[in-house]
C-alpha cells in the first residue's frame, strides 16, 4: 500500500472515524479535547480536503440549520481506503514501539 500520512492527518482521520458528525468545527474541537492543542478552522479544513483528495475521506453537504444562519455544513466520513491506511499505520507504530525495550523507556 502506497500512502503518505502526516501526524496531523493521522489524528484528523482517526477523529473522523469515531465522530457521528465530523465537520470542520467539530473535528477542531475534538482535536483540542484529545490532544490539548488548538488548531484553526482553516487548518482543519485544509487537512480534511487533503485527506479527501487522497481518497481517505468522502464528504457530503449536510442539511441547513437555523444555528448556522441557514448554511449547510460539509460532513466527512472515512472511506474503506482510509480505514485500510489507518490499520497499516497502527501496525507500523506497534512494530516500532515493540523495538524499544521497556528498560530503555523507563530510564528517560
Amino acid at each position: 500500500m502506497n500512502y503518505q500520512l502526516g501526524n496531523l492527518e493521522e489524528a484528523v482521520l482517526l477523529i473522523t472515524m469515531y465522530m457521528e458528525e465530523a465537520y470542520g468545527v467539530s473535528v477542531a474541537a475534538e482535536y483540542k479535547k484529545q490532544t490539548g492543542h488548538s488548531i484553526s478552522i482553516p487548518a482543519i479544513h485544509t487537512v480534511l480536503r487533503r485527506l479527501e483528495e487522497k481518497g481517505m475521506l468522502n464528504s457530503r453537504m449536510g442539511e441547513s440549520s437555523p444555528e448556522r444562519g441557514g448554511r449547510r455544513k460539509r460532513l466527512y466520513e472515512a472511506t474503506a481506503y482510509g480505514f485500510s491506511v489507518i490499520r497499516e499505520v497502527k501496525k507500523e507504530r506497534l512494530r516500532l514501539w515493540a523495538k524499544i525495550p521497556e528498560l530503555k523507556l523507563s530510564k528517560h
